[in-house]
């Protein structure tokens, strides 16, 4: 009993470091973005702020165009997400209902995939792109994401898949439905969790994404937010830390929302789908 208590303290203990390791940096962002330059120059630097003030966030809009960087950056994610969960979403169904050895070797090779450097990717990605006319354009970015994405969400969706059973597919053939009718009407609606946390993935994936938008987009009015932040590091490597930490903490923000919305949902989701099965 005392070896099992003092697990369980452990495992509580170590869970409490954890939350502590990943809310540090984003507590210290917070006390920074609100910090007037005379603290954030202190040599006793306080996590609260003993003067808060929103001047940071006036200076961080003034110097930047963060709006207009941010409506990039929600193009570029939003296309990705859709498009990466409509591509697949079919070839998941195919990979898990058809377990050839064509389909074990796409799984195989999506799995190997995820290895890949980012720069062993770009320069081919590069010159598809440049021949296709859509380098420092926000479709050809969108274009980059889905096929970075793809492989994810495609092992993501073929285990959402299989946990769907097989029965249900063979009443709805028996009915009379083909493969397409079957996979939108009777497979896609309990696939509704695992698609919305897919896309929520390619979302924040491609949101928070740097080194493409960076390489791909050159002009001002091109580049998503990410790269924007950068501009408040100046040439010397001496960073506006103020601005910084408030654009900074604008651009955590609608990631943290879209999880706080659709968290609920697809726990329920799949406490529901595992009722029905």
């Amino acid at each position: 009993m005392r070896t099992s208590q003092a697990a369980r303290a452990g495992q509580y203990a170590a869970l409490l470091g954890y939350l502590v390791f990943l809310a540090f940096p984003f507590l210290w962002l917070i006390s920074t973005a609100f910090k007037p330059p005379r603290e954030l120059g202190s040599l006793h630097p306080t996590w609260i702020p003993e003067n808060p003030t929103l001047a940071n966030f006036r200076q961080a809009f003034d110097e930047q165009p963060l709006l207009h960087a941010a409506l990039n950056s929600l193009v570029a994610a939003l296309g990705a997400a859709v498009i990466a969960v409509l591509i697949a979403t079919p070839m998941a169904y195919v990979m898990a209902r058809h377990r050839t050895r064509l389909a074990r070797a796409a799984t195989g090779w999506v799995v190997v995939s995820q290895a890949f450097p980012l720069v062993l990717v770009i320069i081919p990605l590069f010159l598809v792109l440049k021949n296709l006319g859509l380098i420092n354009a926000v479709p050809g970015l969108v274009m980059v994401y889905v096929v970075w994405a793809l492989p994810f969400a495609l092992w993501m969706l073929v285990g959402y898949v299989r946990a769907v059973p097989a029965e249900l597919e063979e009443a709805a053939a028996v009915d009379g439905a083909g493969r397409l009718r079957t996979l939108v009407s009777v497979v896609a609606p309990l696939l509704a969790p695992g698609i919305v946390a897919t896309a929520l993935f390619a979302f924040i994936t491609a949101w928070n994404e740097f080194f493409f938008a960076l390489v791909l987009l050159k002009t001002p009015e091109k580049q998503t937010l990410p790269v924007v932040l950068t501009h408040f590091i100046g040439a010397e490597g001496v960073a506006d830390l103020g601005p910084l930490a408030a654009a900074a903490f604008l651009a955590t923000l609608p990631s943290l929302v879209v999880f706080a919305l659709i968290q609920r949902r697809i726990t329920g989701g799949m406490l529901a789908g595992a009722v029905k099965s």
